[in-house]
């Protein structure tokens, strides 16, 4: 089973989040579907099911790794580089 090579380099306490939502829709004028959290530097950027994706392209943009869930009551989070659950 492939496991997340990046996990235990994150900082702790986890960063705080930068904005409540997604500040690239916001500035597009889009609505964000679900929102995800950086856990490098606090980013929050919409999910994959959003039309901009913009989790995934600050991930391709600053290669931070790890991000999770910025959902209420959800708590999972997603490597990007080793494409498995945390």
């Amino acid at each position: 089973m492939k496991q997340c090579t990046h996990a235990d380099a994150l900082p702790l306490p986890e960063p705080q989040p930068k904005n409540e939502t997604c500040p690239e829709c916001l500035a597009a004028g889009t609505h964000p579907v679900q929102l995800r959290l950086c856990l490098e530097c606090g980013h929050v950027g919409c999910c994959d099911s959003s039309p901009m994706r913009h989790a995934t392209e600050h991930h391709k943009e600053t290669g931070h790794p790890v991000m999770r869930t910025f959902e209420p009551g959800e708590s999972w989070r997603w490597c990007f580089v080793d494409h498995v659950l945390v």
